[in-house]
């Protein structure tokens, strides 16, 4: 009989160390994707222009390399900076800590502009070289879902999402990674992205988030009708603007429109980015 408790106690500890080590695997996943995404999101500025982007690596068909970095930001954005270059504040590794690495990136040649805009909606992306000592992450284009991965990921309203940016300006320290906010979908339907191209996050945006990144990390996956007990991390989308509500006021001898704040941001789908993306120039090796 002792026997037999015994073996009923070391049955339980090994399951009990079992779902620990699980549990730990879990935690480290969705802490290494956070962290991910910090380290290929940036702030962007030129004279005293300020947004967020955030850099993906693109694979190459039929090659062995990683892959190209595209920036991607909201178009407003690049399109808002007076100058031919944009300075993007990076980040480089010094032992366990980091630094500030800022870099020069071109934006316009000739007065024509090198980044790619969706001709119906306020993303732009561009192929940048980066340097050699800058700390970045490895998020690939392939996490940007499409509209079958809504659906299949079970992504509704109410579903908490992440966002990256700089808010004002402001940075999350003196290396300078960007804040981890979040919000809630806020809108239905989410699909088809072709029509609905947008849809809003219960977010207040301040100037400064335009462009960041939004996310997901534990969506549901289907899987043949049935639901996979593995969860997914995946790009939503980008911060393009705030959601306002305007009001006409008219006076004796004016009239002029009010804007109110509604605390909501305008999320452009992650499809979109998909199809900006795909109107790059192919990528040419040096």
């Amino acid at each position: 009989m002792r026997e037999y408790k015994s073996t009923i106690g070391v049955g339980v500890l090994i399951l009990w160390i079992s779902l620990a080590c699980a549990f730990a695997r879990e935690v480290s996943r969705l802490q290494t994707f956070d962290a991910e995404m910090e380290r290929v999101t940036f702030k962007v500025q030129s004279g005293g222009w300020l947004g967020t982007a955030f850099v993906l690596l693109e694979p190459i068909p039929g090659s062995t390399n990683l892959g190209s970095y595209v920036l991607v930001t909201a178009a407003h954005v690049l399109a808002g900076m007076p100058s031919s270059n944009m300075v993007v504040v990076g980040r480089t590794k010094r032992g366990n800590s980091y630094a500030k690495m800022p870099w020069e990136v071109p934006i316009r040649a000739n007065g024509t502009n090198l980044w790619t805009q969706h001709p119906q909606a306020d993303v732009a992306a561009m192929r940048i070289e980066i340097p050699t000592n800058l700390d970045i992450g490895c998020v690939s284009t392939e996490r940007l879902v499409n509209d079958k991965q809504l659906g299949e990921f079970l992504i509704h309203p109410g579903d908490e999402l992440r966002v990256l940016g700089y808010p004002l300006g402001v940075e999350a320290n003196d290396f300078g990674f960007p804040i981890l906010r979040s919000g809630r979908i806020a809108s239905f339907p989410l699909i088809p992205t072709a029509e609905t191209k947008t849809f809003l996050l219960d977010f207040r945006v301040f100037k400064g988030n335009s462009g960041g990144p939004v996310y997901m990390l534990d969506a549901k996956q289907m899987h043949e009708g049935m639901l996979d007990t593995m969860n997914v991390s995946c790009l939503m989308g980008l911060i393009s603007e705030e959601k306002v509500m305007p009001e006409q006021v008219n006076t004796l001898t004016e009239t002029t429109t009010k804007f109110h704040e509604l605390g909501l941001g305008v999320v452009i789908h992650a499809a979109i980015i998909r199809e900006t993306i795909a109107r790059l120039p192919p990528y040419r090796w040096p």
